[in-house]
């Protein structure tokens, strides 16, 4: 039984999913749902959240979590609204206003790690703060409004395509595969590991966990404000309420794709999966007419239905592969 469960939820029968389910959408849509249109918009919003997946999936293999990641998006695209807005006089370079907007971003995830390592604060209350007083701060430049006025060459990033695929889409593969190879091939992926599966003997075995937490917060704050860029490009301006919720989204994404709550288990592969079927659920709901609260409460409800289902396995010495190929990994190997 064990071995069966295994066998139909490995990673890439998600891919298996993923198909039956855009075929049935078209299908039940009449064509609607596999229009071009509709699957360009699909990937590019899949894109946004799929970054910000990608760095709650850092952050929830070291066994935290990182609320703050949606208030980061929204930062990030403030900052830079506020920087280059031609309604503004300012008048900053692109180029300078995306280092100075995901320096910005860092600085969040610095002091997350700072809070989280040397204050000993719990992560979810960290984050939580974080994320109120980050939120605070963009409605505060911004006074509540909305800045226009964007370079037209930025605007125009959002639309922009290669080689059939949105650059949007392009940016988060990229982010992807890198966040992949790292996680698997660098010192810094096996630490992530290491230090998700048991701190202590991490920190016996030579570890410096102090600065592999700083790295983790940093690196995914870094990713969330790539992902207001791309927002923000997208929305073509500065938006005070971007990224709300967005941390909901990540990390049902992060559980569908095979990640532990518990750390020590999950990857890049998987999340990218669990992103595309959690706004393949939005997108065919949103064209079925399915009320938009419903739907919220679908990816609450898988969130926990993913949680309760690690935890039940694991409390049992068996981890069915619905939880992506990760695994825990030994400090001391």
């Amino acid at each position: 039984m064990a071995k069966k469960y295994r066998k139909t939820f490995a990673e890439r029968n998600l891919i298996i999913i993923i198909i039956l389910m855009w075929v049935f959408l078209a299908i039940v849509t009449g064509g609607r749902f596999s229009s071009s249109l509709n699957i360009t918009n699909l990937v590019r919003q899949a894109a946004i959240n799929g970054v910000v997946a990608v760095a709650m999936t850092f952050i929830i293999i070291t066994g935290g979590i990182d609320l703050s990641v949606g208030s980061v998006v929204g930062l990030s695209g403030m900052v830079f609204a506020t920087m280059t807005s031609s309604n503004l006089s300012i008048g900053m370079s692109i180029p300078l206003a995306i280092v100075i907007s995901l320096l910005a971003s860092a600085a969040v995830g610095l002091v997350n790690g700072i809070a989280i390592h040397d204050g000993k604060v719990p992560p979810f209350i960290a984050t939580l703060g974080m994320m109120t007083a980050v939120r605070g701060l963009v409605m505060y430049i911004s006074n509540g409004r909305m800045i226009t006025g964007l370079p037209k060459e930025f605007k125009a990033f959002s639309s922009a395509d290669f080689l059939g695929l949105p650059a949007l889409a392009w940016t988060w593969i990229v982010i992807a595969v890198i966040a992949g190879l790292v996680m698997k091939y660098t010192k810094f992926g096996r630490n992530l590991y290491a230090i998700g599966s048991n701190p202590e003997a991490a920190r016996l075995s030579g570890i410096n966990i102090r600065l592999n937490m700083y790295f983790f917060y940093i690196v995914g704050a870094v990713l969330c404000g790539i992902a207001g860029l791309m927002l923000s490009t997208r929305l073509a301006s500065g938006v005070p309420t971007a990224g709300q919720s967005y941390e909901l989204d990540a990390i049902a994404s992060v559980v569908i794709g095979g990640a532990s709550m518990t750390g020590g288990v999950g990857t890049a592969l998987g999340t990218v999966l669990g992103a595309l079927i959690i706004q393949t659920i939005k997108n065919g709901g949103n064209l079925m007419g399915i009320d938009p609260f419903i739907m919220q409460m679908v990816i609450g409800a898988i969130i926990v239905l993913a949680v309760f289902f690690d935890t039940f396995f694991k409390s049992r010495g068996r981890r069915p592969k619905i939880f992506g190929k990760g695994k825990k990994v030994n400090a001391a190997q």
